[in-house]
């Protein structure tokens, strides 16, 4: 019984470890990065170049969403539609079906981008923000740039086909964690599964989001589908599953069949395949270290940011977190001072170190008790 267990252990440790090491997406380029830790599980190709398509809608979203929160935009403010947005919508791209004159609010134009894929909403979106798409693109590669994508060039708003509109997986990935990191709440609309628009002079058009994996059960909550025949099928997607999330991009799909099934596959595999470990939660205490001379004898020290760290589930046993710090710390010590470091080793390799910081004041003690303390370690060796 117990030779079979071990076996079985076994058994199951190879099998993992080849789950990993033979994952192919079959895409031309892709990467999936756990959101809480940043670490990054799987790539392939992830910093050659590649046209975004409409996965460009993220960064105009984003560019709206930085405004609206920086209080320079209203979601009911009114742009008037220009003839040259209202002629995507009749030439055969995807549209939100606007016209001309048309009244269009902020956050209409943001569903019809987002939920809807509407290169005609962008352009309305871009030029009521910046006068002109030109403009608008110059602001779209800016911040680009300000959130590290350095391979990246923006020269619309909508990703439809031009040389100069050009990314990387790898800065799609980026693009895509800082509008979950810095616009929660708006990001609530790329899990939206449909957009109706009263249009103008015709019925209400109903459209579904593009996103397949919104239909499956995979925890699916965004985030953009693309498409150009140059460089095929394209998604970002994110889920999140069990305290969990996971970013991924892929582009090069050959169909949208392969598109969703790849996607889901590469996400599946960063579920199943690896652990996320909460090692430190920002602004609690993590342990106390030993005070010398102080009215404590110990302090609590905390975090100020969260640590994870996301490893294998097969090697789970190979994570060893330890406290650095030259004790016992002499007294005063002041609330939020820095005095010991967090190690965490992986597989034998530091992989971090935090600063862990004084959690309260601590005061000296008087000189009596300063005496007594001294003679009584001079004596015992105790603080």
């Amino acid at each position: 019984m117990f030779k079979k267990l071990i076996l079985i252990i076994f058994v199951n440790f190879l099998y993992t470890e080849l789950a990993i090491a033979n994952l192919n997406v079959k895409a031309r380029t892709a990467i999936l990065q756990d959101y809480y830790s940043g670490e990054i599980l799987y790539e392939k190709e992830a910093d050659i170049s590649i046209y975004p398509a409409s996965m460009t809608k993220i960064m105009t979203s984003i560019i709206a969403f930085d405004l609206i929160k920086s209080g320079d935009l209203m979601l009911n403010e009114k742009f008037i539609i220009s003839e040259k947005a209202w002629r995507l919508s009749t030439s055969g791209y995807s549209s939100m079906f606007i016209m001309v004159g048309d009244e269009v609010s902020v956050e209409n134009l943001l569903r019809g981008i987002i939920v809807a894929s509407g290169n005609d909403a962008c352009v309305a979106l871009a030029e009521g923000i910046a006068g002109t798409e030109e403009e608008f693109a110059i602001l779209m590669t800016a911040k680009a740039k300000e959130i590290g994508m350095e391979n990246t060039n923006f020269a619309n708003s909508s990703g439809i086909n031009n040389p100069d509109n050009y990314s990387t997986a790898r800065d799609v990935l980026k693009m895509s964690k800082y509008l979950i990191d810095n616009h929660p709440k708006f990001y609530e609309m790329f899990a939206e599964k449909e957009f109706t628009w009263n249009r103008t002079g015709g019925d209400p058009i109903t459209q579904g989001n593009r996103n397949p994996l919104l239909y499956k059960n995979l925890g699916a909550d965004g985030i953009k589908t693309g498409y150009l025949a140059v460089e095929k099928y394209s998604l970002a997607s994110s889920i999140v599953r069990n305290g969990r999330r996971l970013i991924a991009v892929g582009s090069g799909f050959n169909s949208k069949n392969a598109r969703s099934r790849e996607s889901a596959k590469l996400l599946t595999y960063g579920l199943t395949n690896f652990d996320l470990v909460n090692i430190s939660k920002a602004k609690e205490p993590f342990d106390k270290v030993n005070v010398w001379l102080g009215k404590q004898d110990k302090v609590d020290v905390y975090t100020d940011r969260d640590v994870y760290k996301t490893i294998k589930k097969a090697k789970k046993k190979l994570l060893k977190v330890s406290i650095k710090y030259e004790g016992p710390i002499e007294a005063p010590i002041k609330k939020d001072e820095k005095v010991a470091i967090l190690k965490v080793v992986y597989d034998d390799e530091l992989v971090g170190e935090y600063d862990l910081l004084a959690s309260k004041e601590v005061k000296k003690v008087n000189f009596v008790s300063r005496f007594l303390k001294s003679i009584n370690y001079l004596i015992w060796g105790d603080v």
